[in-house]
Protein backbone atom coordinates (compact mmCIF):
# COMPACT_ATOMS: atom_id res chain seq x y z
CA UNK A 1 0.00 0.00 0.00
CA UNK A 2 2.76 2.35 0.90
CA UNK A 3 3.93 1.85 -2.43
CA UNK A 4 0.81 2.64 -4.48
CA UNK A 5 0.21 5.90 -2.31
CA UNK A 6 4.02 7.02 -3.12
CA UNK A 7 2.59 7.03 -7.03
CA UNK A 8 -0.55 8.42 -6.09
CA UNK A 9 1.50 11.30 -4.32
CA UNK A 10 3.71 11.69 -7.53
CA UNK A 11 1.07 11.76 -9.54
CA UNK A 12 -0.62 14.63 -7.24
CA UNK A 13 2.11 16.42 -7.10
CA UNK A 14 2.57 19.61 -8.64
CA UNK A 15 4.76 18.46 -12.03
CA UNK A 16 2.37 15.34 -11.48
CA UNK A 17 -0.72 14.18 -13.59
CA UNK A 18 -3.11 17.19 -14.86
CA UNK A 19 -6.03 15.43 -14.30
CA UNK A 20 -4.79 13.07 -11.02
CA UNK A 21 -4.29 17.12 -9.17
CA UNK A 22 -7.79 18.33 -10.20
CA UNK A 23 -9.69 15.46 -8.70
CA UNK A 24 -11.21 16.20 -5.19
CA UNK A 25 -13.45 13.68 -2.95
CA UNK A 26 -16.53 14.32 -4.75
CA UNK A 27 -15.57 14.25 -8.44
CA UNK A 28 -14.13 10.44 -7.27
CA UNK A 29 -17.52 9.48 -5.94
CA UNK A 30 -18.79 7.81 -9.67
CA UNK A 31 -15.72 5.64 -10.30
CA UNK A 32 -15.63 4.61 -6.54
CA UNK A 33 -19.23 3.83 -7.54
CA UNK A 34 -17.76 1.80 -10.92
CA UNK A 35 -14.94 0.12 -9.81
CA UNK A 36 -16.34 -1.74 -7.07
CA UNK A 37 -19.77 -2.74 -9.04
CA UNK A 38 -16.85 -4.01 -11.70
CA UNK A 39 -15.07 -5.82 -8.59
CA UNK A 40 -18.31 -7.68 -8.44
CA UNK A 41 -18.37 -8.19 -11.73
CA UNK A 42 -15.49 -10.05 -11.90
CA UNK A 43 -16.69 -11.89 -8.72
CA UNK A 44 -19.54 -13.54 -10.27
CA UNK A 45 -17.53 -14.48 -13.75
CA UNK A 46 -14.97 -16.15 -11.12
CA UNK A 47 -12.23 -14.94 -13.27
CA UNK A 48 -9.32 -14.62 -10.83
CA UNK A 49 -7.03 -12.64 -13.14
CA UNK A 50 -10.09 -9.98 -13.39
CA UNK A 51 -10.86 -10.04 -9.89
CA UNK A 52 -6.99 -9.08 -8.92
CA UNK A 53 -7.08 -6.39 -11.47
CA UNK A 54 -11.27 -4.79 -10.17
CA UNK A 55 -9.54 -5.60 -6.61
CA UNK A 56 -6.47 -3.43 -7.44
CA UNK A 57 -9.10 -0.25 -9.08
CA UNK A 58 -11.14 -0.10 -5.89
CA UNK A 59 -7.72 0.11 -3.95
CA UNK A 60 -6.81 2.49 -6.22
CA UNK A 61 -9.78 4.78 -4.84
CA UNK A 62 -8.93 3.94 -1.31
CA UNK A 63 -5.48 5.41 -2.18
CA UNK A 64 -6.31 8.35 -4.27
CA UNK A 65 -8.97 9.80 -1.60
CA UNK A 66 -6.27 9.20 0.84
CA UNK A 67 -3.47 11.17 -0.82
CA UNK A 68 -5.80 13.70 -0.97
CA UNK A 69 -6.87 13.75 2.30
CA UNK A 70 -3.51 14.27 3.16
CA UNK A 71 -2.78 17.35 1.06
CA UNK A 72 -5.89 18.90 2.96
CA UNK A 73 -4.82 17.76 6.62
CA UNK A 74 -7.91 15.91 6.95
CA UNK A 75 -7.20 12.59 7.30
CA UNK A 76 -4.33 9.77 6.73
CA UNK A 77 -4.22 6.07 5.44
CA UNK A 78 -3.25 5.61 9.25
CA UNK A 79 -6.87 6.73 10.08
CA UNK A 80 -8.52 4.42 7.86
CA UNK A 81 -6.01 1.51 8.89
CA UNK A 82 -6.40 2.07 12.71
CA UNK A 83 -10.31 2.77 12.06
CA UNK A 84 -11.03 -0.42 9.82
CA UNK A 85 -8.96 -2.85 12.64
CA UNK A 86 -10.58 -0.82 15.39
CA UNK A 87 -14.14 -1.93 14.46
CA UNK A 88 -13.06 -5.62 13.11
CA UNK A 89 -11.91 -6.03 16.62
CA UNK A 90 -15.10 -4.40 18.48
CA UNK A 91 -17.27 -5.88 16.15
CA UNK A 92 -15.60 -9.78 16.80
CA UNK A 93 -16.00 -9.84 19.99
CA UNK A 94 -16.25 -13.80 19.81
CA UNK A 95 -12.86 -13.98 18.80
CA UNK A 96 -11.13 -10.77 20.17
CA UNK A 97 -13.28 -10.73 23.77
CA UNK A 98 -15.04 -13.62 25.87
CA UNK A 99 -18.50 -13.85 23.87
CA UNK A 100 -19.42 -17.26 23.27
CA UNK A 101 -21.16 -17.65 19.41
CA UNK A 102 -23.15 -21.19 18.02
CA UNK A 103 -22.97 -20.65 14.76
CA UNK A 104 -22.55 -17.90 11.96
CA UNK A 105 -26.46 -16.80 12.12
CA UNK A 106 -25.35 -15.76 15.83
CA UNK A 107 -22.44 -13.62 14.62
CA UNK A 108 -24.31 -11.98 11.75
CA UNK A 109 -27.41 -11.11 14.86
CA UNK A 110 -24.35 -9.95 17.45
CA UNK A 111 -22.52 -7.75 14.56
CA UNK A 112 -25.76 -6.01 13.86
CA UNK A 113 -26.48 -5.29 17.46
CA UNK A 114 -23.10 -4.10 17.86
CA UNK A 115 -23.77 -2.07 14.78
CA UNK A 116 -27.37 -0.73 15.85
CA UNK A 117 -25.45 0.70 19.56
CA UNK A 118 -22.64 2.30 17.20
CA UNK A 119 -25.20 4.03 15.24
CA UNK A 120 -28.03 4.65 18.05
CA UNK A 121 -27.83 8.45 17.48
CA UNK A 122 -27.96 8.53 14.02
CA UNK A 123 -31.56 8.45 12.24
CA UNK A 124 -32.11 4.98 10.82
CA UNK A 125 -32.82 7.21 7.07
CA UNK A 126 -28.96 7.91 7.48
CA UNK A 127 -27.91 5.02 8.05
CA UNK A 128 -28.59 3.63 5.00
CA UNK A 129 -26.02 4.97 2.26
CA UNK A 130 -27.82 6.90 -0.44
CA UNK A 131 -25.82 5.75 -2.88
CA UNK A 132 -27.04 2.20 -3.09
CA UNK A 133 -28.98 0.93 -5.86
CA UNK A 134 -32.52 1.89 -5.24
CA UNK A 135 -33.31 -2.21 -5.24
CA UNK A 136 -30.53 -2.48 -2.04
CA UNK A 137 -31.56 0.65 -0.35
CA UNK A 138 -35.35 -0.37 -0.31
CA UNK A 139 -34.31 -3.82 1.05
CA UNK A 140 -31.94 -1.73 4.10
CA UNK A 141 -35.19 0.72 4.81
CA UNK A 142 -37.36 -2.14 5.01
CA UNK A 143 -35.17 -3.46 7.90
CA UNK A 144 -34.68 -0.22 8.86
CA UNK A 145 -37.47 1.43 9.40
CA UNK A 146 -39.38 -1.91 10.27
CA UNK A 147 -42.03 -1.31 7.08
CA UNK A 148 -44.72 -3.95 6.68
CA UNK A 149 -43.49 -6.70 4.95
CA UNK A 150 -45.68 -8.29 1.75
CA UNK A 151 -47.09 -11.68 1.75
CA UNK A 152 -46.69 -13.94 -1.42
CA UNK A 153 -50.47 -12.94 -1.75
CA UNK A 154 -49.40 -9.29 -1.78
CA UNK A 155 -47.29 -9.48 -4.50
CA UNK A 156 -49.56 -11.54 -6.58
CA UNK A 157 -52.31 -8.77 -6.25
CA UNK A 158 -50.07 -5.98 -6.79
CA UNK A 159 -48.70 -7.96 -9.56
CA UNK A 160 -52.21 -8.33 -11.36
CA UNK A 161 -52.84 -4.56 -10.16
CA UNK A 162 -49.61 -3.66 -12.41
CA UNK A 163 -51.17 -5.06 -15.39
CA UNK A 164 -54.18 -2.45 -15.37
CA UNK A 165 -51.71 0.54 -13.80
CA UNK A 166 -48.03 1.11 -14.61
CA UNK A 167 -47.71 3.49 -11.66
CA UNK A 168 -48.06 1.12 -9.23
CA UNK A 169 -44.64 -0.49 -10.88
CA UNK A 170 -42.69 1.46 -8.03
CA UNK A 171 -44.98 0.03 -5.52
CA UNK A 172 -44.41 -3.40 -6.85
CA UNK A 173 -40.30 -3.02 -7.03
CA UNK A 174 -40.44 -1.83 -3.16
CA UNK A 175 -42.36 -4.88 -2.26
CA UNK A 176 -40.35 -7.40 -4.25
CA UNK A 177 -37.23 -5.93 -2.43
CA UNK A 178 -38.24 -5.99 0.95
CA UNK A 179 -40.06 -9.02 0.48
CA UNK A 180 -36.71 -10.47 -0.91
CA UNK A 181 -34.63 -8.87 2.37
CA UNK A 182 -37.38 -11.00 4.80
CA UNK A 183 -36.10 -13.99 3.09
CA UNK A 184 -32.47 -13.83 3.47
CA UNK A 185 -32.15 -12.72 -0.78
CA UNK A 186 -30.19 -9.69 -1.70
CA UNK A 187 -32.60 -8.37 -4.13
CA UNK A 188 -30.02 -6.71 -6.38
CA UNK A 189 -27.43 -9.57 -6.24
CA UNK A 190 -30.84 -11.48 -7.72
CA UNK A 191 -31.41 -9.06 -10.41
CA UNK A 192 -27.54 -9.28 -11.58
CA UNK A 193 -27.77 -13.09 -11.47
CA UNK A 194 -30.83 -12.87 -13.43
CA UNK A 195 -30.02 -10.75 -16.16
CA UNK A 196 -26.19 -12.48 -16.68
CA UNK A 197 -28.28 -15.76 -17.07
CA UNK A 198 -30.47 -14.57 -19.45
CA UNK A 199 -27.70 -12.79 -21.95
CA UNK A 200 -25.54 -16.43 -21.33
CA UNK A 201 -28.59 -18.24 -22.98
Amino acid sequence: MQELLKIMRKLRAPDGCPWDIKQTHESLRPYLLEEASEAVDAITEGNNDEIVEELGDVLLQIAFHTVIAEQENSFSYADIEEAIIAKLIRRHPHVFGDITVADADEVVANWQEIKNSEKAKKSPLDSVPKSLTSLMRAAELTKKLAWELPTKADLLARTEALLANEKDIGELLLAISSYSKANGINPEIALREAVLAKTKA
